[in-house]
Formats: C-alpha cells, sequence, structure tokens
C-alpha cells in the first residue's frame, strides 16, 4: 500500500477513542520465539508510542513483564499495548506463543477483530499455528501475515511467502500474496544480503529503511522490472475478491486500473477476511525510530483491517437463561462487557482487563458481575453488583487513568473483586451473561500438598484467586484419593501455577505424584469370621460373626445381605455389623484401596447378654471382611478411560502406535475434518497421566485429546503386584 502521512501517539499519555469506528482491535498469534514482542514494540517505536530509547515516560519499557515472565524469559499471559496511527487507537494484543498458555491466547482471540500471524523466516511456520488459522478461518476473522527474522542468516522472504501460500492458502492459493518484495542491501562477508527496504507493489514506489528513518523514491530499471513481475499476480488476486464484477473484464482487456481502486478493494477484502497479504518487519536498528515494515504494517491494520462496528451483534442472555435480543457496537447501547484477562497487582490487588461490546464502561459506578458455564472447573457461578474503581489503558508496567470505555475499546478495571476471566460485565438494572468462550480442557495433573501449617491456612484461599485469575486451570479436590490437584495445560502451565502460588499468594507448596482412584474386589467367593472378644476388667466386649463374600458385576457397589437365624446375632446388632464391614470396605482389604463389586451376607454370630455392643459388633464385622480377604484372590480395579485424539492424517499412525504401547484399544477412528482423523481408545488411567504432554511430542504439537472415565476394570497381575509393594 502506498505511503501515508501518521499521527503519532504521544508517548506518556493515555490513549483514548470518542468513537468505534476510529478503534482496531488486533491480536498476534504465532510460535514461541517468532517475533511477536519484538513487533510490538517496534510499532509502538514506529507510532511514537515510546521514544527513540523504546520508553516511556517514566524509564518503563513497553516489554515490561511480571517477574516470571523475566525469569523464564518467556511470555506467558496476554498483554495490552495500545498504540495511535494516523487518528486510530490499535489495541495490540500480545500472546504467548507456547502451547501451555493456549488459553491466553484464547482470550486475545475473543477480545480482537482481526488477527497478525507472525512466522519467523528463518524457523518457518508450526502446526500450532496452522490450527489456529484453521480456527480464524472457521469463524471468518480478518488475517494478515507478518515475516519475521529477515536478519538471519538462512532467512528467505521469497522462500516464506511460498510456504505461506502453500499453508494459509491451501483452499484459495491467490488469497495468501505478498504485498511487497524485499530490497536488499550489499551482501556480507557471510553471503547474506540484508534486507534494507521493501518494494511497493501497488504503488511502484521504493521505501528505504537503511537510514534509519523510511524514504520514499523511484525504483531504478532493474526494481521496476521485479515489481511489474509480481504486481500481475496482486491484481489479479485483489480484484478475484473485489466486489464489482467488472473490474477483471476491463483489466483483462487491458485497462490499468488506478491505484486506489485497487487498495479500496484491497482493504474491503481484508476486512471481510477473505484476502491474507503478506508483509515484512523488521525492529529499528542504532537508534532509529522506525523499523523496517513497520509503517506499512501500521497502514494496513488501520486502513484494512475492520472496525468494532463491523463485527457481528453479540449474543446474550440474561443471567436466569431468559432470551434477550443480541447487541450491537453502540456506545449509547446497553451495557455489555467481558473480562477477558484476571491479574493481581500487589499495590491495587486485582486487575481486569475488560473488552466492551456494547454501551460505556465508566470509572466509579456500579455493574453486575455475572459469571455462569465454568463450576466444572471451580468456578462457582455468580451473580453481584460491584462498583468498579478506576479505569485505566495499560503500557509496560504504567496504568494510564481513563475516565471511560466506549464499545469496541479495552480498558482495565480495578477493584473487582469478584470478577474472574470470562464473566460478563453490564448494568445493575439490566443484568446481561454472555456466553464463555471455548477454552481448552486442562488434562495435566499436578497434586499438590501444603510445604507448613502456615501455608496451609493460605493455601484455600490462594487456590481460588489463581483459578479465578486462569480458566484453563481447575482444581479439584478429590474424594476418592483426598488429594487437591491442579489439573494444567502443560508442564510451564503447571510450573508457572507454583511460581504464582508462591510468589502472588505467599502459598508454598510441594508437589507430590498424583494418585490414580483404584479399587478392589474379591475374584473368588470366600467366608471370613470376626471374633472380638475382650474380658481384661471392667465393661468386656463381645461381638461374633461370621460373613461370606462373593463378588458382583462392575458397578454393583458394596450388597449386604442379612440371613441370619434363630437370633444368632440380635437385630439390632445387624446395623453394627453392616456398619462394620462398609468401613473396611472404604479402607481396602489388600492394597488399601476401596472394596467395590461384591456381596457380603451375615450368616451367624454369638452375642453376650451384657458385653455385646454396637462397637464391638463393628469390630467384629471388619475383622470378618478382612479374614474373607485372606483366604481369597484380591483383584486390582484400575479407571479406563475413553479417549477422542484428534490429530492430522499425518500423525495417525504414531499415536495409534503410542496407545497400544500404553495398554490402549482402539475401539474407532473416523474422518473428523479435512486432513483430521478423530481415534477413539478405551486407555487405564494410569498410563496417561502425562499424556497431555507426550501427544504433543507424538503429534509435533498439533493433536488434542479429550478423555471421560469409562469404568473400573481389573488390572493385570504383573502390574497389580507392582502396586501392592509399593502400598
Amino acid at each position: 500500500m502506498g505511503a501515508t502521512s501518521h499521527q503519532a501517539g504521544a508517548a506518556g499519555r493515555a490513549l483514548t477513542a470518542d468513537r468505534p469506528s476510529s478503534i482496531r482491535n488486533v491480536v498476534l498469534v504465532g510460535h514461541s520465539g517468532s517475533g511477536k514482542t519484538t513487533l510490538v514494540e517496534a510499532l509502538a517505536l514506529a507510532s511514537g508510542a515510546v521514544n527513540r530509547a523504546g520508553r516511556v515516560e517514566d524509564g518503563a519499557t513497553v516489554s515490561d513483564y511480571d517477574e516470571i515472565e523475566h525469569r523464564r524469559q518467556r511470555s506467558v499471559q496476554l498483554s495490552l499495548v495500545p498504540v495511535e496511527w494516523g487518528g486510530i487507537k490499535i489495541n495490540i494484543l500480545d500472546t504467548p506463543g507456547y502451547a501451555d498458555f493456549v488459553g491466553e491466547l484464547r482470550a486475545g482471540l475473543r477480545a480482537a477483530d482481526a488477527a497478525l500471524f507472525v512466522v519467523s523466516a528463518s524457523d518457518g511456520i508450526d502446526g500450532a499455528t496452522r490450527m489456529v488459522w484453521d480456527e480464524c478461518e472457521a469463524v471468518g476473522m480478518p488475517r494478515a501475515i507478518v515475516v519475521t527474522h529477515l536478519e538471519a542468516a538462512r532467512s528467505d522472504y521469497t522462500q516464506m511467502t511460498t510456504v505461506c501460500g502453500e499453508i494459509f492458502g491451501a483452499d484459495d492459493p491467490d488469497a495468501v500474496i505478498p504485498l511487497y518484495l524485499p530490497l536488499h542491501g550489499p551482501a556480507g562477508p557471510d553471503g547474506h544480503a540484508p534486507v534494507t527496504g521493501l518494494l511497493g507493489l501497488l504503488s511502484r514506489r521504493v521505501y528505504e529503511y537503511s537510514s534509519g528513518e523510511r524514504v520514499e523514491r523511484e525504483p531504478d530499471p532493474a526494481e521496476l522490472s521485479l515489481i511489474t513481475d509480481a504486481r500481475a499476480r496482486l491484481i489479479e488476486g485483489i480484484i478475484a475478491e473485489s466486489e464489482d464484477e467488472s473490474l477483471m473484464d476491463r483489466y483483462l482487456g487491458g485497462e490499468e486500473i488506478d491505484v486506489k481502486t485497487l487498495v479500496d478493494d484491497l482493504e474491503r477484502a481484508v476486512a471481510r477476511g477473505t484476502f491474507h497479504p503478506v508483509l515484512m518487519a523488521a525492529p529499528a536498528t542504532d537508534g532509529a525510530r522506525q523499523g523496517l515494515g513497520t509503517v506499512e504494517l501500521l497502514e494496513l491494520v488501520t486502513g484494512g483491517f475492520p472496525t468494532p462496528l463491523e463485527r457481528a451483534a453479540v449474543s446474550v442472555t440474561r443471567p436466569d437463561g431468559s432470551a434477550r435480543p443480541a447487541v450491537t457496537c453502540d456506545p449509547d447501547g446497553s451495557l455489555v462487557a467481558e473480562v477477558v484477562k484476571t491479574s493481581s497487582d500487589p499495590y491495587v490487588g486485582r486487575v481486569s482487563l475488560v473488552r466492551v461490546f456494547s454501551g460505556t464502561l465508566k470509572a466509579e459506578e456500579t455493574v453486575h458481575v455475572s459469571g455462569h458455564g465454568l463450576a466444572e472447573r471451580g468456578h462457582e457461578d455468580h451473580d453481584v453488583d460491584e462498583r468498579i474503581g478506576a479505569l485505566s489503558s495499560p503500557f509496560g508496567k504504567q496504568q494510564r487513568v481513563l475516565t471511560r470505555c466506549i464499545a469496541g475499546d479495552l480498558a482495565c478495571v480495578a477493584k473487582l473483586t469478584r470478577a474472574e476471566t470470562g464473566d460478563t460485565l453490564s448494568a445493575k438494572d439490566d443484568p446481561l451473561l454472555m456466553e464463555p468462550w471455548t477454552m481448552p480442557d486442562p488434562l495435566l495433573p499436578l497434586a499438590i500438598e501444603a510445604h507448613s501449617k502456615a501455608d496451609e491456612d493460605k493455601l484455600s484461599q490462594g487456590l481460588a484467586r489463581l483459578v479465578a485469575e486462569d480458566p484453563t486451570m481447575r482444581l479439584e479436590q478429590n474424594p476418592h484419593t483426598h488429594q487437591v490437584v491442579l489439573w494444567c495445560l502443560g508442564e510451564a502451565h503447571q510450573d508457572v501455577a507454583l511460581e504464582r502460588l508462591r510468589s502472588r499468594y505467599g502459598v508454598q507448596v510441594d508437589p507430590v505424584a498424583h494418585k490414580v482412584s483404584l479399587r478392589e474386589t474379591f475374584g473368588a467367593k470366600a467366608a471370613g469370621r470376626g471374633r472380638h472378644v475382650k474380658q481384661s476388667g471392667g465393661h468386656g466386649q463381645f461381638a461374633i460373626c461370621e460373613i461370606e463374600v462373593e463378588p458382583l458385576p462392575p458397578g454393583s457397589g458394596i450388597e449386604f445381605v442379612d440371613k441370619v437365624v434363630g437370633g444368632a446375632v440380635p437385630r439390632q446388632f445387624i446395623p453394627s455389623v453392616e456398619k462394620g464391614v462398609r468401613a473396611q470396605a472404604a479402607r481396602g482389604v489388600a492394597a488399601g484401596y476401596p472394596l467395590v463389586d461384591v456381596r457380603i451376607t451375615l450368616l451367624d454370630g454369638k452375642a453376650h447378654s451384657v458385653d455385646s455392643s454396637d462397637a464391638a459388633f463393628q469390630t467384629a464385622g471388619a475383622l470378618a471382611l478382612r479374614e474373607a480377604a485372606a483366604e481369597a484372590r484380591i483383584d486390582l480395579l484400575e479407571p479406563v478411560a475413553e479417549l477422542a485424539v484428534l490429530v492430522p492424517d499425518e500423525y495417525v499412525g504414531p499415536v495409534m502406535s503410542d496407545l497400544a504401547g500404553r495398554r490402549g484399544r482402539v475401539v474407532g477412528t473416523d474422518q473428523a475434518a479435512a486432513g483430521r482423523t478423530r481415534i477413539r481408545a478405551e486407555v487405564p488411567e494410569i498410563e496417561i497421566g502425562r499424556y497431555a504432554v507426550e501427544l504433543r511430542s507424538v503429534s509435533h504439537g498439533t493433536g488434542r485429546f479429550a478423555r471421560a472415565y469409562a469404568r473400573h476394570e481389573p488390572m493385570p497381575p504383573q502390574i497389580a503386584e507392582k502396586v501392592r509393594e509399593q502400598s
């Protein structure tokens, strides 16, 4: 696109928008290390949001992260950087590229209206990025592609644009086309010629960046020849997406289509999500302000990406589930905003990043906070009125004060003590609820224990705050294993959770081995006699009972039958025997796991007129069950999960081989979508504790799976023996 003048946002002031049409919300997508955060800083510098040293007024950098990100040298959370270009406010949402933090990526996609896919010229495109592209395509989100790392010795922009066309344009190769060609400077000693400028295909102009500032000039004959060869394909791609059906005929007839018409059609096609231009960008060097391609990228975002007004109307209901008309992006409409991120600040407490979809959010007003639909992850449904604190616009570690946030914009809200990620904010006299966005299911367990008594007292509150921030984390207090378990997306997600508990909430915890909920059952019929007799002075204890135990079909539980005749066990003590055997069954009879699927029949017994008691017969019942277990074969039962694994077709073989190695039984496969297969299998849960990590390795980051409990079934004898030894 051609050169345009710009109006830079002044560093240090909060950027505000007075109408939705002057806002663009853009999310950056790409694998870890692709250069997203560096690109954000380059755009902030080029727009004037920071000075030439890359700093805002107080000396903080735009790339300031929390302490966890500094230590890990990796982005682990969604961040917002607002910049201004040509009078347009651009909310840049920088997302983590690491798979463990895909929840932050999905939050960014929810808050944005368009996506910039950042790909490295030296590293290529990974499978996870391809999957996100497909998700955006399914909902029609506008997308453009930015190629980075052009300074790498083995980088090749032309080859990378070809790869982008093959991967992102599989259905329509002519919809993924570069807008610029690279202008190379003299080759260095290693033979690599650095990119020093851009050749504009539409404008037929050259944009030099070698001086540190963007300089526009006419192309020389060699440069013009390069432009002419590539320009025809770009024009044909734009015209193919044009709403003017006569344009192609005019072009094929030899008519020269003016640049303004082409630019207008290009911008409309990008905004519709049907055309995906490829650009390049690199940070400024040697104290310069404008990095390679940053001006062109800002022009594309402001001119080609849609405004919030073009987003489809948002479906809402009342908190009770009753219908309500959809809301549009109208600053004067009913207030509907959504919390897309929750974090804790040591000075101001909980801070909520919100996207306003309708109405206007004002500082210090009372709003209705509504959260529904995530109870299974430890986020209980809630509806409460709360007075919000200050509104602010983030920039690095700064919070720049705002008085309001209109529909289409994003802002940080302080002091919403009950608000969690995914909650809806609405007017207190007109409470509304947005449906939560789709979030990945956490499938990697982390069992924890408090490090000390002091930590135990703070653990519950710390965990509640942790899961309130992160809806991709599920908190479970397992009633069978009595463990506190955090279900996460991966190992890095686990590590960050532990660090946040320690550094933010002052809770030290110790990871422990995650226990699978095993069971025991009788392998054959057996009999047992329980004798509890004590006559050692004072009030004695006397109870004798005889039982028979036989196995039942899976899922039968514990069945107690009374077949006592002649009053051998007085009627008032029969419930005592049952209570005793059930208590012993819950404790286990062999390896300490609950006993299930047996019928326990009370056949006979003896009582004493003075020394028999409820407690004595409970003890006798437990002893009888233990004696029966000692004479019988006790089988260990392990839980079996139903797995549905979704992978690209090329990984079906490796995944099925891996499942077989986990004692899995494949029960079927089906074609889920073009190029993807769903594998259905039954696998013992003890074999898939780390499957969330291991599937990622087997499928090169492209596999997903869901799991559900199926049943308990007997564990192989050799494995059961090892479990008994460990117990």
